[in-house]
């Protein structure tokens, strides 16, 4: 056993012409350089963390321009697809309306029977679930936009141009129309409005006379 003597301390090795205390500022100097170095790391990380982030951001709104572009052309498709569908109704329902003027006309005359008739109530139960709609009725006012007037006269008992007769009904499919009625139409009597305009003056004038209408 190597037996220590009292009073003696180990020392590091010094190198030689150096004094033994600078080996303790050394340390000292390479403890405090540490920190320098972290604080560069995390500058680095936060500046890569940032450059993370703002690709993120542009891919983000490149991910979501594509989708707003993708439901704009999902819309766009579909409308168009509506709107080829409504066309090529609207081409085979137009072919169709002499076949339904036709069986019209057998249904007025009382022709439309037998097995005429089931076929005939068949192909308007058909045309209706496309969306075919029939228009146009005595006594309505006549409106340009949706009637044809093939015939026109005067009468006294109407105050506006009113369709008096519908010599073919019109059709559309919904807000659009693909014919227009044909109809007779009649307009107010030339001076009918002056006379029923000046009979009302002289009714108003006899009730005043008169103290007004009796009350009962």
């Amino acid at each position: 056993m190597t037996e220590e003597t009292p009073g003696f301390e180990e020392k590091p090795d010094v190198p030689s012409g150096a004094n033994p205390d600078d080996a303790e500022p050394q340390a000292a100097s390479e403890e405090g350089a540490a920190p320098a170095g972290d604080a560069s790391a995390d500058v680095a990380l936060v500046a890569q963390l940032d450059q993370a982030r703002t690709a993120l951001g542009e891919r983000t709104a490149d991910l979501q321009r594509l989708q707003a572009e993708f439901q704009n052309y999902r819309r766009r498709v579909e409308r168009d697809r509506i709107a080829v569908k409504e066309v090529a109704v609207a081409n085979l329902l137009t072919e169709l309306l002499p076949v339904l003027d036709d069986i019209g006309r057998a249904r007025e005359h009382g022709e439309l029977v037998g097995g005429f008739k089931s076929v005939a109530e068949s192909m308007e139960s058909v045309a209706a679930k496309m969306g075919l709609m029939q228009f146009g009725k005595e006594g309505e006012p006549f409106d340009p936009t949706i009637h044809e007037a093939l015939m026109h006269s005067y009468a006294p008992d109407v105050t506006e141009t009113t369709c008096v007769a519908i010599l073919q009904p019109g059709y559309r499919i919904g807000e659009r129309t693909i014919r227009p009625a044909r109809v007779a139409v009649a307009e107010p009597q030339p001076g009918a409005q002056t006379v029923q305009a000046e009979e009302a003056e002289e009714s108003a004038a006899d009730d005043k006379e008169n103290g007004g209408p009796e009350e009962g």
